[in-house]
């Protein structure tokens, strides 16, 4: 399968490029921050990427979406990258919209899909509850009560969970902290008894959350997927989203590059453009060089999660290689604009920020490196 765009790809391509550089360029992220905006995202921008599908792309048509699939779902994220639109994309339409796709009931997909490719219902993920993306140390638990459970414990680094409407909350339901078995997915709406959301405002100004649960009871109907088989089953849900944040990467690694070069063509030094010095070109040609290899893996992976199947070796392969590839050219890109590249009133500095948050999201280059070479049974 050659690794290029087909005809309906490529328009989406541009669509989405045209889109958000017009609609949500990096000045719009800026004012968000300086204003302290309660939502961290504009809502008019995220009602019109509804309209434009954007948020229905992993959602099958009988379900409201446009059903694009994970290379739908890259090629907006890599857009978002390159202006660091704003937005509960990730959150919602890709990795809640993933996870419900691979593991909720029918009934559940008809209530839950439809709003979230709608842009009408945010949906988050809360999984992870340390500073490391380790989904089977679940404590958090979920203890039966009667026709329901009790969920007690904490989840944190949630995104978006302080304006989520309903929570998918990974919990422990038996068996000890480590074990990938015994562990459930549960659908928690907000402003239940007990549910409390502390929003934090990480690096990338962007808006996440630590979310504790002391005591909250949600009825039998909120388990979503087999009991004690969630880590099965939303497993590849997590690889197509580990895909696509690894194509938002590339996007912050492409502009990067982009920006870097225009730079260097335009800055003089004693009179002397610094793009002819041959050791800032060799910098840039590796930095080139880095960002294809690594399109190449990503453009790949999202191929090989669009045609089923275990996808967990290029899954891991495109985050880890994508992790890689946006630290070098954001350190490059700094590096490059020399002082000026430092100042919060030059743009460059926003990239590095937003990628060292994603380059942790969901399991970091380690987490990765090893994950991969134990499928490639190193």
């Amino acid at each position: 399968m050659a690794l290029v765009f087909n005809e309906e790809q490529q328009l989406l391509k541009e669509s989405a490029d045209g889109f958000f550089a017009e609609k949500a360029p990096i000045s719009q992220l800026r004012e968000l921050r300086d204003s302290g905006n309660e939502t961290g995202f504009s809502t008019e921008l995220w009602s019109e990427m509804a309209e434009m599908g954007f948020a229905g792309l992993l959602v099958d048509e009988d379900n409201g979406g446009t059903d694009f699939g994970v290379m739908g779902a890259g090629i907006v994220a890599e857009a978002m990258g390159k202006t660091l639109s704003a937005s509960p994309y990730l959150a919602s339409a890709v990795v809640s919209a993933a996870v419900l796709k691979a593991a909720a009931s029918d009934a559940q997909k008809a209530e839950l899909l439809p709003a979230i490719a709608a842009g009408e219902k945010i949906v988050t993920l809360a999984i992870d509850e340390s500073a490391h993306h380790r989904p089977e140390n679940t404590a958090l638990k979920a203890t039966a009560d009667g026709d329901g459970y009790v969920l007690s414990g904490m989840k944190t680094f949630v995104c978006d969970g302080h304006v989520a409407d309903a929570f998918l909350v990974l919990a422990r339901t038996s068996g000890e902290k480590g074990d990938a078995s015994g562990l459930s997915l549960f659908l928690v709406e907000k402003g239940g008894a007990g549910l409390i959301v502390d929003r934090t405002i990480m690096a990338d100004s962007r808006n996440w959350a630590k979310i504790t649960f002391e005591g909250v009871r949600v009825d039998a109907g909120a388990l979503v997927g087999p009991l004690d088989g969630a880590f099965d089953a939303i497993e590849p849900a997590l690889d197509q989203a580990r895909i696509i944040v690894a194509a938002e990467l590339l996007g912050i690694a492409q502009e990067c590059l982009d920006r870097t070069v225009e730079y260097l063509r335009e800055r003089k030094q004693f009179g002397v453009v610094i793009g002819t010095f041959q050791g800032l070109q060799h910098r840039a040609a590796h930095l080139f060089s880095e960002i294809e290899v690594t399109r190449s893996a990503v453009l790949k992976a999202m191929q090989m999660a669009d045609a089923g199947g275990d996808v967990r070796w290029f899954a891991s392969l495109a985050k880890a290689k994508a992790c890689k590839t946006a630290e070098l050219a954001t350190n490059e890109a700094i590096q490059m604009h020399g002082g000026i590249g430092m100042t919060d009133e030059f743009d460059i500095g926003f990239f590095i920020k937003r990628a060292r948050i994603l380059q942790s999201l969901f399991g970091d280059f380690n987490y990765h490196a090893d994950r991969f070479a134990s499928c490639s049974s190193y």
